[in-house]
């Protein structure tokens, strides 16, 4: 460790200010938890009017955008000096991506999104429980979960990567404005931009842990017959923020990186049964004219809004989706960069929005597909027990296979884990932001985030549940809306100054071009 990473270890002003408001609100929900619910009510309605076109807009400007680096010289840039190579092994690197940051949405989602658009297919685009309402039901839950997500995540990745170990700034949002605002970036401008950066995160991951309580309770129910409720999820959640807190002072080479890898085994498992146990040839067609017709109306599917009608179901869907995203920007961008070390553009924006994206789609295809599939041809209700609790989806499926019980066990088990190594990467995250970009934050900064997240989760369970999360989820990540903005501003101008990206140029006769190394000298 660098002279310097003691010192930049400490905490300052965004640290106290964050866990200022944190505090507040925590206070205002103990206090007060109808009153705030009704402002967050209210706030969700007047942003979703106005603007939830932005939350339509956006995404699909960042994926053009990384499309466009990709494919230009840009995408032969490193993430660092142009002889860093990789921390981690490939396999590694992808099982951290898929585990850490969007785990427990595949539990909580990946039955229950599938089976309700079934059900109630959006904007009217099928009649129920129709073949084309499976299909309907499968490209919109590709659109919430694939290509729109990983956009968010991979433009604030690598702009967070270039930052810190190209252009060798702290691991903060501030930094990254560097460009734009010079040294106002330090000031109190700079940190302003990291509270909102900070709440956005803690909000977007105290949904997360809300999902998982509330699936991890419900599992239990199924398996020990444990009784069900507020007072079991709060049980839940301050049991396993301290798991994760300890995972999360570990640092990110031992918890984080052993959880993810064993989250991918079990799920991978769980996966192969119900692939092969379950009815695999529809599951695949399925699988197919699904991804053809989420390519083939992506444009339409992505612009698609509230014109005529259907505002409650983007607000529950579409709107939330989106928001937990842009909530979770910082968060997994940072996370990204701090794996991603000597990556080239090019191969981050391969794997960041390729990889996670097909796991997700064939997830969702084997999973929500087999609920569809058991409810349009063997009698099951399993859209029904959704609709009435979300969380029972996952357990309800399983229960028409065989093993029910161990395939049960199986889920609770990767819920938790799932839930340990996203939340256990979000504190690590919260840590860093927090202690002036230390890539290393203090065990005591760790425990003090872990605890903060977890007590939220609890207000907002305690306020109103699921509903509770939504709200609040999409009410913080707007004013990040403009962040994401100027972080695109301030990484395009950073890479347009960057020597290496500069046009190629033919060699002399009987010379040859220099190596990397060498061009690394020069400048």
């Amino acid at each position: 460790m660098s002279g310097a990473e003691p010192a930049r270890r400490t905490v300052g002003a965004v640290f106290w200010v964050s866990l200022a408001v944190s505090l507040l609100f925590v206070a205002w929900g103990v206090a007060a938890p109808e009153r705030q619910m009704a402002v967050m009510s209210t706030a969700l309605d007047r942003i979703t009017t106005g603007f939830g076109w932005v939350y339509l807009l956006l995404p699909l400007l960042l994926l053009a955008f990384l499309g466009v680096l990709a494919c230009s010289r840009f995408g032969r840039i490193r993430l660092g000096s142009d002889d860093d190579r990789p921390e981690f092994a490939t396999h590694t690197w992808i099982a951290m991506i898929l585990c850490a940051v969007m785990g427990i949405g595949l539990v909580s989602y990946g039955i229950a999104e599938p089976v309700s658009h079934f059900q109630h297919p959006p904007h009217g685009l099928a009649e129920p429980g129709t073949p084309k309402a499976a299909v309907v039901a499968l490209q919109y839950s590709f659109y919430d979960w694939g290509l729109h997500a990983w956009a968010i995540f991979a433009v604030f990745g690598l702009a967070l990567g270039y930052s810190m170990y190209r252009r060798k700034r702290p691991g903060l949002v501030s930094a990254l404005f560097r460009p734009l605002l010079g040294r106002r970036a330090d000031g109190p401008a700079g940190q302003a931009i990291d509270v909102f950066t900070v709440f956005a995160t803690l909000f977007g991951t105290t949904t997360s842990l809300g999902l998982g309580a509330l699936q991890i309770d419900n599992g239990l129910n199924r398996l020990l017959g444990t009784p069900t409720g507020t007072t079991s999820q709060v049980v839940i959640v301050i049991a396993v923020t301290a798991l994760f807190s300890l995972s999360a002072a570990s640092g990110v080479q031992r918890g984080i990186r052993y959880t993810s890898e064993v989250n991918l085994s079990v799920a991978s498992l769980l996966f192969a049964f119900v692939l092969l146990v379950g009815p695999t040839a529809f599951l695949v067609s399925l699988f197919l004219e699904s991804l053809g017709t989420y390519a083939n109306e992506f444009l339409l599917m992505s612009l698609r809004g509230p014109a005529f009608g259907d505002i409650g179901w983007l607000q529950g869907w579409t709107y939330f989706m989106m928001a937990w995203w842009v909530s979770w920007g910082a968060f997994v961008g940072v996370f990204l960069a701090r794996i991603s070390r000597g990556r080239t553009i090019r191969q981050f924006v391969l794997v960041v929005l390729g990889m996670p994206s097909l796991a997700f789609f064939t997830w969702f295809s084997v999973f929500g597909g087999a609920a569809i599939e058991l409810d349009m041809n063997h009698g099951t209700d399993i859209a029904g027990a959704t609709a009435a609790d979300l969380n029972s989806a996952f357990f309800a499926t399983l229960a028409e296979f065989p093993l029910p019980a161990l395939t049960a066990a199986l889920v609770v088990v990767l819920a938790v884990l799932f839930f340990i190594s996203g939340a256990d990467a979000n504190t690590y995250v919260l840590g860093m932001l927090t202690s002036r970009g230390a890539i290393r934050p203090r065990t005591p900064v760790l425990l003090l985030w872990g605890a903060m997240t977890g007590a939220l989760a609890v207000i907002l369970l305690l306020a109103g549940g699921l509903e509770a999360l939504q709200q609040t989820v999409i009410v913080a990540s707007a004013p990040f809306l403009v962040v994401i903005v100027g972080v695109v501003a301030c990484f395009w101008r950073d890479l347009r100054t960057d020597p290496a990206a500069a046009p190629a140029e033919a060699p002399a006769p009987g010379r040859t071009e220099p190596t990397a190394a060498e061009r690394s000298e020069q400048t």
